[in-house]
């Protein structure tokens, strides 16, 4: 068999799997993240703006796998940092990585790596397995961004957690199932 029917990780399915197709998929899911990250609805009471963002990290990291999907959210971080306009709201700059919502971008790589992991192990072409694994990487993301929050604000866990995560599970839950209905969608039009 060829490595296109035996990868795990959903984009190996279309293409055989080559250095030039990795550097399109991780720099495709760059784009994806920044442009994802401009659909932003700012809430009054958080700095932490509702945004598409966890979709693209999330299902990206299900669709590249761990390795590209780290190396896609560390670049897109990395632009941030530089000055780039990709961050939500068009920002950009070492301030706005390292503001308030600082945690949730760092979140975003441990993510990418743990989705992938979970998704190497071909969980994404069943609806419930891959809907649990977005549920997780949204568990990390959530981690980091409320640990960060709470310590660059001041405030305690418990607000961050209020203010920084309980806005965005509705949202969220509403990301997963999408996620879920599809990529196992996607595999299966794959296998045809």
């Amino acid at each position: 068999m060829s490595a296109i029917t035996t990868s795990p990780v959903l984009v190996d399915r279309w293409v055989k799997n080559s250095v030039v197709r990795s550097a399109v998929s991780v720099l495709g899911l760059v784009g994806l993240t920044a442009v994802s990250a401009q659909i932003a609805v700012p809430l009054p009471f958080t700095p932490v703006p509702l945004t598409l963002q966890t979709f693209a990290v999330l299902a990206g990291a299900a669709a590249l796998g761990a390795n590209r999907a780290v190396t896609a959210q560390t670049i897109y971080l990395l632009l941030a940092f530089a000055g780039t306009p990709i961050l939500a709201g068009g920002a950009g700059g070492a301030q706005k990585v390292f503001g308030a919502t600082g945690g949730y971008l760092v979140g975003f790589i441990i993510a990418s790596y743990v989705v992938g992991r979970i998704a190497e192990f071909g969980v994404t072409k069943k609806v419930k397995a891959t809907v649990v694994a977005y549920a997780v990487g949204s568990f990390v993301i959530y981690s980091f961004g409320a640990l960060w929050l709470a310590q660059f604000t001041g405030n305690s866990l418990s607000w961050a957690i209020s203010n920084g995560v309980t806005p965005f599970i509705v949202g969220d839950l509403i990301k997963a199932a999408a996620a879920g209905a599809v990529l196992p969608s996607i595999w299966k039009l794959t296998s045809k």
